[in-house]
């Protein structure tokens, strides 16, 4: 039996898996955005604040989730972040109004930054130390899926059930079939040790500036991410002319791209130095965001909203093994100081809608612009660090 398998069998891996799935659950807040600024006649300003209730959580409860993760393991804390998912799913559709909408998002964002500490370091413990970049963009090749079924379920629901928030039953169904499946389910959580940890023994890990780095590539990437995923639809209805209910295209099309890319890439991660991959995908990304920012045409927009979501589909996964590879020992303090920084999305998306109420579309696409810049300079600076 190979190193793998005497981990845990193949079964307790599907299961932990599909938790990435019910990961890409987070994502539904871009269309969502789109229709709760229509249903409420919101601001751009005010409708941000609702993926801003979700990203801030990553702030908030980042370091108290893998300090819990340290004292009940890691499965249990995948389970509690599951039955979070599952009963934040359900309110928008049992009562909807604007304050109930921040309550189901605040509580996913809540789930969604418990989930993302402790799942990624349980399926990392799964598999040997050489496999943690390609493993972890399977999980996000996964996730991507859940992203990309978002939007296509929220247009589906709204045209054919003249009710989008059909959507939030089937999350919530699916959040629980999650729940029992990984409840049957016997994980191994060796590899990785689980010890103790505090927001002093996580917040000093910053003091080390290759963690410092990690940590600020996944700040702005996820707030590139949630950036593309808001603005894409906005983007198609203010230069195209489409209807909500088909500018959801622009969101599907770049979960579509993240998906590809990042099933390409788990595949390329095995033959390719992860660092040189990084930065010609940054590289590439820069230079289709540039045009995105001028073009006028519908197919080439989203011809070049593929190709950024291609690009940017395995910056998460890279740099997050980066991190967990840099001390194992340490794995739940860099898993949740690594999630932290997925408030990214709560930093970003504000200034986001402010520039756009204030000045445009196109100001605000700048920002999304900068991200990759900085981040492109930090890959720099850490490859002089390796």
């Amino acid at each position: 039996m190979n190193d793998d398998n005497a981990k845990s069998g193949w079964v307790p891996k599907i299961a932990v898996f599909f938790g990435f799935f019910i990961m890409g659950f987070v994502d539904i807040v871009g269309i969502a955005t789109n229709y709760v600024k229509v249903d409420f006649d919101l601001s751009s300003t005010l409708a941000n604040t609702i993926p801003m209730m979700v990203f801030v959580w990553f702030a908030v409860f980042s370091i108290p989730a893998g300090i819990l993760m340290g004292r009940i393991g890691k499965k249990k804390t995948v389970l509690l972040s599951l039955a979070i998912t599952t009963v934040a799913m359900i309110i928008p559709f049992i009562s909807y109004t604007f304050p109930t909408v921040l309550t189901a998002f605040a509580l996913l964002g809540i789930s969604n930054t418990i989930l993302q500490v402790s799942l990624n370091p349980l399926v990392a413990a799964m598999f040997t130390k050489e496999k943690t970049a390609s493993v972890l963009t399977a999980g996000q090749f996964i996730k991507a899926i859940s992203s990309l079924s978002g939007p296509i379920i929220a247009g589906v629901a709204a045209n054919y059930f003249s009710d989008w928030k059909m959507t939030f039953v089937i999350f919530s169904i699916t959040s629980l079939f999650s729940v029992l499946l990984l409840l049957f389910s016997k994980t191994e959580e060796q590899g990785f040790e689980n010890r103790q940890s505090s927001f002093k023994s996580v917040l000093t890990l910053l003091k080390d500036k290759y963690i410092l780095y990690c940590f600020l590539i996944i700040l702005f990437i996820v707030g590139l991410d949630v950036g593309i995923n808001t603005s894409a639809p906005e983007l198609l209805m203010k230069r195209m002319g489409l209807e909500l209910s088909r500018a959801g295209l622009g969101s599907s099309v770049y979960f579509a791209a993240k998906t590809t890319g990042a099933f390409i890439g788990t595949l390329l991660l095995l033959k390719f130095p992860p660092l040189r991959f990084l930065r010609l995908s940054l590289i590439m990304a820069i230079v289709a965001f540039i045009a995105l920012m001028f073009v006028q045409d519908i197919w080439f927009s989203l011809i070049l909203i593929f190709i950024i979501g291609f690009t940017c589909a395995n910056v998460f996964s890279i740099v997050f093994s980066f991190a967990l590879q840099k001390d194992q020992q340490r794995s739940n303090e860099i898993s949740a100081l690594m999630i932290m920084g997925v408030s990214g999305g709560a930093v970003i998306l504000p200034l986001q809608g402010l520039i756009n109420d204030n000045f445009g579309l196109s100001a605000a696409l700048s920002v999304l612009l900068f991200c990759l810049i900085i981040n492109l300079l930090l890959t720099n600076i850490m490859k002089a660090e390796r």
